[in-house]
C-alpha cells in the first residue's frame, strides 16, 4: 500500500466515513492474506521452447508436428479459420466459441517444407510451420501477413500452470485494433496493454479502465487483412510496437507483437480475408450476436439514483409533452432496498408492477440494475437460499469468499457452473414481477472494492470452470461473461417470444451470444467523446456489435456546447444510452442548443428501421453497427489512419465534433460519391473535404445509391435513396419488423439504379414498385435535407 492507494480511497470513501475506510482496508488485508495461503509460491523456473521438428503426423485438416520438446497442431476449417494448438491444447472447452467446433476441411494438406518444415495448405490460407517452431499465416498468393516466433514457456520447478509468451511479426505499414473496449484507440499504438477486466471505483476520481478486454486482435496491412485470437482467459499482457518502412533501402522494421499470458493453454485462431468476412467467420466460431429488442434500439435514459417513483413518471411526461423520443428508463442500484440485489425500496417505489405497467402502456420500458455481489445479511432471501443451494464463491480454505461491494459485505456466485446460473438466472423472476423489461449487469468484472491493490475477487478464490475447476486467475475475465449467460438464457426461457435485453458492463470475447456491452464512463470532458467512439469501434472490431459507452465519463457538469456534441455524437451509437447529470434534461439546457438537442434525438426516431436493419445484419454476419472507414478500402493507409469518423452500415458516414468552438471540420472519404444530408452537397471520394459543421447538427453524409430504411412523416416506413451517379447503382436492405419477437424476419434487398434523370428503385427478384413510399435526394431539383419527423 502506498501514498497513491490512500489518496484514492480517501476520494472515494472519504464522504462515508473512516468505518468504510477501515472496511477497505480490512478486505484488502483479507485478500492478500487468502492469496498468501491459497496460492502456491512462485519458486524456480525452467524456461521451453519447442526445439528441433522431430517428425509430423497428417491429420483432418492439417496435422500434428511433433518437436524436441513440444507438438503443434494445426486444423484449418473449411471456412479458412485457423486453429494452432500448442502441447496438446484444443479447441475445446472454450468459452468463447459458440457451441461444437467446425469441422476440419478434408482439402488442407499437409505437406514438407523447405529447410526441414512443414506447411499446411488449404484453399484460403497456407501456414508454414519452421523447423525449430515458427509459424507464418499466408494469403493463398503466397504473402506472409504474420510471422509467429517460435514460442517459450516457463514452467515451475514443482509443477502448476505455466507462464508463456509469443512475439509475432507483421507489416510495418500493419495497424492493430481491436483487444476489446481501449479509450486510445481505436487504432492502438505502441504500448503495453493489460487483459484483465478491472472494476472502476465508483465516484469522480475512480480508477479502472473504461471496458472489457479481449484477446482479439484485428490486424490490417497493404497485403491483407486477418484476425488472430488467443484463447486464454488468464491474466496477461498485449505488447506492440509500431514498424517502419525503409524508403525504398529495402531495411524495413516490421512491427511486432509479443503476447504474454500468465497461464492457460497456448492455443490461438487466426483468420485471413477481408473485414467482412473476418468477422463474419469470426461470428461463425463464437456465434452470433443477440438481437436487442426493438425498443432498446431507441433512446433509454439513465436518471441515476436521485428521485423515486414521482420522479419517473414526471421525466417520462415531460419528455412526451415535450414531443421527444423515450424508450426505456434504467433504475440504478438506488431503487433496491439498500442496494440489495432484487429487491425493492418499498418507500421510493411503492407500486412498481403499477409504474411498469403504465410505462410500458406509453412506450417505455423498464431497466433494473443488477449486480453479482449478494449482501452477506441474514434473513435476506437471495443469501439464504443462494447460501442453501451452495452456489457462492468458496476460498482455498474451503471458505465463502466475503468481498465488499456497494451493499456491504458482500458474497459472489459462481457463474462457471451450470447449476449456479440456472439458479441465479430463476432470480430474474422477481424482476420480471416488478415490471422490468430488461436488465443492465454493472460490478461484473466482478468488482470488490479494496483499500489497496486490485479490486476483485482473491486470486486464490475456487471456481467450477464447467467441472474442471480452477481458481479466479481463470475464471475472472469470464466472470461477466457467464453471468449474462446466466440472465440470458433463464429470461428466454421466463419470456417465451421476446428478445432478452441483457447489457454488460464487462465480458470477453464471445459475450455477444448474451447480449450487448456498456463500455462505462471513458475520459471527462472533450477527451471523452473521441474515447467513447474508440470504445465502441474497438468492441465492434472485437465481435460485440451491439455496443455503448459514457462519452461524459463521470463528469459532474459540462458546458452547453460539450453537452450537445455529446447527445449529437450518442445518437448514431448503437445502445443509446444518456444520463441525467448536473446539466438536466435536454429542455434544461440553455436556450442556444435546446433546438439542436431536439433534433438530434428526433434523427434517432427516424433512422430506428436503419439500426434495427442493422442489428439483423449483425447477428447475421458478423458486421458491426459502426465501422471504422476504412471497411470497405483496408487498402488505403489514409483511411487506416482516421480515427475522427465511422461508417454506420454500409450508408452513412458520420463525423462527430470532437473539439470545442468548431463549425466546420475536415472529413476524410473513401472511393465514390457522398452527399451532406443536410444540404444536399455532393463530394467525390477518395480523400478530404472541409464540410460544415454547425452547432446545430455533426456532419452526416450518405452514400451515393444508399437506399435507407427510414420512419416518415406517418410513422411508416419509406425508403430514402441518394441518387446513384450516372450510369451506376447502389442498393441497401431493409429488415420489415418492429416488434421484439425472436422470429428471424426475411432481409429485403433493394437496388438503386440512375436512368437519365431519374432513380429506378426495385426489390431484389420482385416485379413491382417497393411496398414503401420512395423519397430520392440527390438529383437536381430535389431537396437534400430530411427534416426529422416523430
Amino acid at each position: 500500500m502506498d501514498g497513491r492507494d490512500l489518496v484514492r480511497w480517501a476520494r472515494v470513501w472519504g464522504a462515508g466515513g473512516a468505518a468504510r475506510g477501515l472496511r477497505g482496508v480490512r478486505a484488502a488485508w483479507r485478500r492478500r492474506r487468502a492469496d498468501a495461503l491459497g496460492l502456491p509460491p512462485r519458486g524456480a523456473e525452467r524456461a521451453r521452447v519447442p526445439g528441433a521438428v522431430r517428425e509430423a503426423e497428417p491429420g483432418p485438416g492439417g496435422g500434428v508436428i511433433r518437436f524436441a520438446r513440444a507438438e503443434l497442431r494445426v486444423a484449418v476449417a473449411p471456412n479458412g479459420a485457423v486453429f494452432l494448438g500448442w502441447d496438446g491444447a484444443g479447441p475445446l472447452p472454450s468459452y468463447a466459441l459458440a457451441g461444437a467446433c467446425p469441422e476440419p476441411d478434408p482439402r488442407a494438406a499437409l505437406e514438407p517444407d523447405k529447410d526441414g518444415g512443414w506447411r499446411v495448405v488449404a484453399e484460403r490460407v497456407t501456414v508454414a510451420v519452421s523447423r525449430f517452431g515458427g509459424i507464418e499465416v499466408r494469403t493463398p498468393g503466397g504473402v506472409t501477413l504474420r510471422r509467429e516466433l517460435p514460442p517459450r514457456w516457463w514452467e515451475p520447478v514443482g509443477g502448476g500452470p505455466a507462464r508463456w509468451t509469443q512475439r509475432a511479426e507483421t507489416a510495418p505499414d500493419a495497424r492493430v485494433f481491436g483487444l476489446g473496449a481501449w479509450a486510445e484507440g481505436p487504432r492502438l499504438r505502441a504500448g503495453r496493454y493489460r487483459l484483465w477486466n478491472a472494476g472502476r471505483v465508483p465516484g469522480p476520481s475512480g480508477d479502472g479502465r473504461p471496458g472489457p478486454a479481449m484477446p482479439v486482435q484485428l490486424v490490417v496491412a497493404d497485403a491483407g487483412t486477418h484476425l488472430v485470437f488467443h484463447d486464454s482467459s488468464w491474466d496477461g499482457t498485449v505488447v506492440l510496437s509500431e514498424g517502419e518502412e525503409g524508403a525504398g533501402s529495402g531495411h524495413d522494421r516490421p512491427a511486432t507483437c509479443e503476447v504474454r499470458m500468465e497461464g492457460g493453454p497456448l492455443r490461438c485462431w487466426v483468420v485471413v480475408g477481408s473485414p467482412a468476412r473476418v468477422l463474419r467467420v469470426w461470428a461463425s466460431l463464437t456465434g452470433g450476436a443477440a438481437l436487442p429488442p426493438a425498443w432498446a434500439l431507441g433512446h433509454q435514459l439513465a436518471p441515476g439514483d436521485r428521485g423515486d417513483e414521482r420522479e419517473v413518471r414526471r421525466l417520462v411526461a415531460e419528455y412526451r409533452t415535450r414531443g421527444l423520443p423515450l424508450d426505456a428508463v434504467h433504475l440504478g442500484a438506488g431503487h433496491a432496498d439498500r442496494q440489495r440485489v432484487f429487491t425493492v425500496d418499498r418507500e421510493r417505489f411503492p407500486k412498481l408492477p403499477v409504474l411498469a405497467g403504465e410505462l410500458r402502456r406509453e412506450g417505455v420500458r423498464l431497466v433494473s440494475f443488477v449486480e453479482p455481489a449478494v449482501r452477506a445479511e441474514p434473513g435476506y432471501a437471495v443469501f439464504e437460499g443462494g447460501g442453501a443451494e451452495d452456489v457462492f464463491v468458496r476460498g482455498a480454505s474451503g471458505r465463502r469468499v466475503e468481498g465488499l461491494a456497494r451493499p456491504g459485505a458482500a458474497v459472489y456466485p459462481d457463474f462457471t457452473h451450470a447449476r449456479v446460473r440456472a439458479w441465479w438466472g430463476a432470480q430474474y423472476t422477481e424482476r420480471l414481477a416488478q415490471g422490468f423489461a430488461g436488465f443492465w449487469h454493472e460490478g461484473d468484472e466482478p468488482v470488490s472494492f479494496a483499500a489497496f491493490g486490485e479490486n476483485t475477487l482473491p486470486r486464490s478464490a475456487r471456481h467450477a470452470l464447467e467441472g474442471r475447476g480452477g481458481d479466479h486467475r481463470e475464471a475472472h475475465n469470464v466472470y461477466a461473461l457467464c453471468m449474462a449467460r446466466a440472465a440470458h438464457e433463464s429470461l428466454r426461457a421466463l419470456t417465451p417470444g421476446e428478445r432478452p435485453f441483457v447489457v454488460s458492463g464487462s465480458g470477453w470475447a464471445g459475450s455477444q451470444r448474451h447480449g450487448g456491452l456498456w463500455a462505462g464512463g471513458a475520459v471527462a470532458g472533450w477527451p471523452g467523446l473521441r474515447a467513447s467512439l474508440s470504445l465502441v469501434l474497438g468492441l465492434g472490431l472485437s465481435g460485440v456489435p451491439y455496443a455503448g459507452a459514457d462519452p461524459g465519463g463521470g463528469e459532474g457538469g459540462s458546458s452547453p456546447e460539450l453537452s450537445l456534441r455529446r447527445l449529437q455524437l450518442q445518437a448514431y451509437l448503437p445502445l443509446f444510452r444518456t444520463r441525467s447529470g448536473a446539466g438536466g434534461e435536454p429542455w434544461e439546457w440553455a436556450a442556444e442548443v435546446r433546438e439542436h438537442a431536439r433534433a438530434a434525438l428526433l434523427e434517432r426516431r427516424r433512422l430506428l428501421p436503419y439500426f434495427l436493419t442493422l442489428a439483423h445484419l449483425a447477428r447475421r454476419t458478423g458486421a458491426p453497427y459502426v465501422r471504422p472507414v476504412w471497411w470497405g478500402a483496408p487498402e488505403d493507409r489514409g483511411l487506416r489512419d482516421c480515427e475522427d469518423a465511422f461508417l454506420l452500415g454500409d450508408c452513412l458516414l458520420v463525423a462527430p465534433v470532437l473539439e470545442p468552438e468548431r463549425d466546420r471540420r475536415t472529413v476524410r472519404l473513401p472511393r465514390g460519391r457522398w452527399y451532406d444530408t443536410a444540404t444536399g452537397r455532393a463530394y467525390e471520394g477518395p480523400g478530404k473535404v472541409v464540410v460544415e459543421a454547425p452547432l446545430a447538427r455533426i456532419p452526416v453524409l450518405a452514400r451515393a445509391g444508399a437506399v435507407l430504411p427510414v420512419r416518415g412523416a406517418d410513422g411508416g416506413v419509406e425508403l430514402e435513396v441518394w441518387a446513384p451517379g450516372r450510369g451506376r447503382t447502389g442498393g441497401g436492405f431493409f429488415v420489415p419488423e418492429g416488434g421484439g419477437g425472436s422470429d428471424e424476419p426475411v432481409v429485403e434487398r433493394y437496388v438503386a439504379r440512375r436512368h437519365g434523370g431519374r432513380v429506378l428503385v426495385r426489390g431484389h427478384g420482385a416485379e413491382g414498385e417497393p411496398p414503401y413510399p420512395v423519397r430520392v435526394r440527390g438529383l437536381p431539383g430535389t431537396s437534400g435535407a430530411c427534416p426529422p419527423q416523430m
